[in-house]
């Protein structure tokens, strides 16, 4: 916000000659008129700053989302393992992120390819960012690997989610977040020249730098772990490895949709600016709350074409479809939700649930094995939102978000050419193959290395017992005919 200012040399004049001491009292005016300056742009800074750190509580709030999730996909023997995969996910991604991550994807100035200031958050605050940047952005890097952590669920070493965890949220993501959000990046779209095709990348709030980043991440982990023991019978066919609570799917699932409102919307960083001339009803106020909108909407759309879809496809009324269903509508509007109307929302939701019918369907041709289906719905989901972006991003709104570029390329189906989807396009390209090369590479040497999966009695007894001391649930057992309750430990 622009500070207001009152020059004491051109207030004294118009305070009359009559005025014995004009001078003084100009002087006088204007050291109370800096004063309330000063106190207006303070405020604005503590409004701000306190929205961000609100979107950051909600976004961190998705982990307890994700917990939930997980531990609800998963069979009962796995749950404790699951739960602590994702505590794990936030312990370790909040100091590698500290020490490396943030300087690699936000510290400026640098070049196009990653970061090189502000390491261990030396210098913060600084003018560009204060910490509650830096723990919104945190909550993101640590969504991106509890993505994975359900591609791989059932079946992966402990030590395994430790290195990962670091090396994702350390190195993997912050460089791809600096790429497309940062003011450096080589494909930002909010650089101030030499934009990618005259465009950029508008991958607002993550579909591509967080949602494939994570699904492609668990892709090439479950790849090479292969699938869980009897997820596919001697003859190739797939055999359902139910979760065991559908309890906990339906409230991780509400958890991360409450999540959602700060992992959206709160992406715009600050809420009070105005877009033109101030005094008017409309600013970014009303674009946050449009962009909550399209969230909701695109979620709501792709839960109920996937509860009619699987009722079709399956003969039954299925909740961790729709579910996931519901959560594909939230990855796939994420790159777009500020730039698009609505309407645009309502088609992103539907065709994201056939997107995710379609991967699941090839998953289950391929013998692909990922519980939570966190590959097709976040990977899948989150490209068809990135062009889904380019082909319906409106003018105005593009124009609002990243201002002083007449005449800037948006939404191929909304008359404005075809240079947004071909960056769009290229960012698919290179998060695939950056993702591909460097934690399929980790997850290729875990497998050397036999760090990866655990052994067959393993899996077949659970994590719980061989790995974490004991089972989740409390468990009745006779002993001399006498019913005992308790917690199952070894």
């Amino acid at each position: 916000m622009a500070s207001l200012t009152c020059s004491a040399a051109d207030l004294a004049p118009l305070l009359g000659n009559t005025t014995t001491n004009a001078a003084a009292l100009a002087d006088y005016i204007c050291a109370r008129f800096d004063v309330v300056s000063n106190k207006l742009v303070d405020t604005t800074f503590a409004v701000d700053s306190t929205y961000l750190l609100f979107s950051a509580y909600l976004v961190f709030a998705m982990q307890l989302g994700f917990a939930m999730l997980c531990a609800g996909s998963v069979r009962a023997k796995n749950t404790m393992n699951i739960m602590l995969t994702n505590v794990i996910d936030a312990a370790a991604g909040g100091l590698f992120y500290y020490l490396f991550g943030f300087a690699f994807a936000f510290g400026i100035p640098s070049n196009g390819f990653i970061g090189q200031h502000f390491f261990g958050l030396n210098q913060i605050p600084s003018p560009s960012f204060d910490y509650s940047f830096f723990l919104y952005q945190w909550a993101f890097a640590i969504a991106a690997a509890g993505i994975t952590s359900g591609s791989i669920a059932e079946r992966t070493q402990f030590i395994s989610y430790l290195i990962y965890s670091a090396f994702l949220t350390g190195l993997v993501y912050p460089i791809v977040s600096h790429w497309f959000w940062s003011t450096d990046g080589w494909a930002s779209a909010a650089r101030s020249d030499n934009l990618l095709f005259g465009s950029g990348v508008i991958d607002f709030a993550g579909s591509g730098v967080v949602h494939m980043v994570g699904g492609i991440a668990g892709l090439w982990g479950a790849m090479i772990e292969g699938p869980r023991i009897g997820r596919f019978d001697h003859s190739g066919k797939s055999v359902a490895l139910r979760g065991h609570s559908g309890t906990l799917v339906v409230l991780g699932t509400f958890l991360l949709w409450f999540g959602w409102y700060g992992f959206n919307p709160g992406s715009f960083l600050n809420i009070s600016k105005a877009y033109g001339d101030s005094g008017s009803y409309y600013g970014q106020w009303s674009a946050v709350g449009r962009t909550a909108v399209t969230t909701t909407l695109a979620g709501c759309t792709a839960a109920l074409t996937t509860l009619f879809g699987k009722r079709l496809l399956a003969g039954h009324w299925n909740v961790t479809d729709v579910c996931n269903g519901l959560l594909g509508g939230f990855a796939a509007i994420t790159a777009g939700c500020s730039v698009v109307d609505p309407w645009a929302a309502i088609i992103c939701g539907f065709v994201a649930a056939g997107v995710l019918i379609g991967c699941n369907k090839l998953a289950e041709k391929f013998k692909y094995d990922d519980p939570l289906e966190a590959a097709q719905l976040h990977a899948g989901c989150g490209a068809w939102g990135i062009i889904f972006t380019a082909l319906f991003a409106k003018e105005a709104y593009v124009n609002e978000l990243y201002p002083g570029k007449p005449g800037r390329p948006f939404g191929l189906l909304m008359g404005g050419g075809g240079k947004m989807l071909a960056a769009h396009i290229v960012q698919i390209v290179v998060v695939a193959g950056w993702v591909s090369v460097t934690m399929g590479t980790l997850f290729f040497v875990l497998h050397k290395l036999k760090l990866l999966r655990i052994s067959p009695e393993e899996e077949m007894a659970g994590m719980d017992l061989t790995s974490h001391g004991g089972f989740a649930y409390e468990y009745h057992v006779e002993d001399d005919g006498k019913q005992k309750d308790g917690f199952m430990m070894t």
